[in-house]
């Protein structure tokens, strides 16, 4: 009975330490606008702003004058980049934390307007909310109705 026991205890540890390793493993959910068929990429690579995306860690990895910068969001001048229609080139052989060790490569296969093979995003680009834009446009009007530009031109008259 004890040797019984012991072997169902022993299956078990090996068990639960398999499952253990099967959650380390899982590096992250792959954002709406990245390729499907993907789920197990680390990384991707935006050749049109010559970025680099780390899917386990939601962050853009891009160059800042010689100093690879990890941040949540795309640097200032592609922040209206359209993730959705730009290709993105998935590094399945890659592992590590420094995707941009391999950047000239990277640039030289894969230049600014490459397209590989058709990709299909994991997720539909979201709508622009045609009442959300109009509720902008009447937040930026004063009490009055006259738009900021107006103010400030009736100010001018004044003087």
């Amino acid at each position: 009975m004890k040797k019984l026991v012991f072997a169902l205890v022993l299956f078990m540890s090996v068990f639960f330490a398999h499952a253990q390793v099967s959650i380390n493993v899982n590096i992250g959910t792959p954002p709406s606008w990245g390729p499907e068929g993907n789920d197990n990429s680390r990384y991707y690579y935006l050749p049109d702003i010559d970025t680099y995306y780390d899917v386990a860690q939601s962050q853009y990895i891009y160059d800042n004058n010689g100093r690879w910068i990890r941040d949540k969001r795309l640097p200032a001048q592609y922040r209206r980049y359209d993730l959705y229609s730009g290709y993105k080139v998935v590094l399945n052989d890659y592992r590590g934390d420094a995707p941009y060790s391999y950047h000239k490569k990277h640039r030289e296969n894969y230049p600014k307007g490459y397209h590989g093979k058709p990709q299909k995003n994991r997720g539909s680009k979201p709508e622009k909310n045609k009442s959300d834009h109009k509720q902008r446009n009447e937040n930026s009007k004063n009490y009055n109705g006259n738009s900021n530009k107006d103010k400030k031109h009736s100010h001018d008259d004044h003087h």
